[in-house]
């Protein structure tokens, strides 16, 4: 009886407590979480034109695609170009210092882009958040 009373206490004690380290478990999970950079898509398949100059940009930004038949994407949403504005305004309040990245299709009229551009100087002011128009 004693024998079974000493393997019963000893049992209690080889236990290992996992509590901590599941604590420690979550709250590194919230790290990553909290801090993971989420990728931005367009919503439109884009055919880039081949440029020297490519230069990468985070993925974190303002992102507006024109594709092929000059229809202009934010959010994966087409957008009138007389919305693009009020749109980018909505956008900076999420993301204030992210930089504005601009992609053409090819296939693309260069008024669209160009009417684009004019829109965009209005709003965003580039000395204080630089452009981009990219070829990634």
């Amino acid at each position: 009886m004693a024998r079974k009373a000493r393997e019963a206490a000893s049992s209690a004690e080889d236990d290992v407590n996992l509590t901590p380290m599941l604590d420690v478990v979550f709250i590194l999970l919230i790290f990553f979480i909290v801090t993971a950079q989420f990728i931005r898509e367009p919503g439109v398949e884009i055919d880039r034109v081949d440029v020297n100059n490519k230069e990468r940009q985070n993925p974190l930004g303002i992102l507006i695609a024109i594709d092929g038949n000059s229809e202009i994407y934010m959010n994966k949403q087409v957008v009138p170009l007389s919305e693009v504005g009020f749109r980018i305004r909505e956008l900076r309040e999420d993301n204030p210092k992210g930089r504005l990245v601009v992609q053409a299709d090819s296939e693309a009229q260069a008024g669209v882009l160009i009417d684009l551009m004019e829109v965009v100087n209005e709003v965003d002011n580039l000395g204080r958040v630089p452009l981009s128009v990219v070829n990634q």
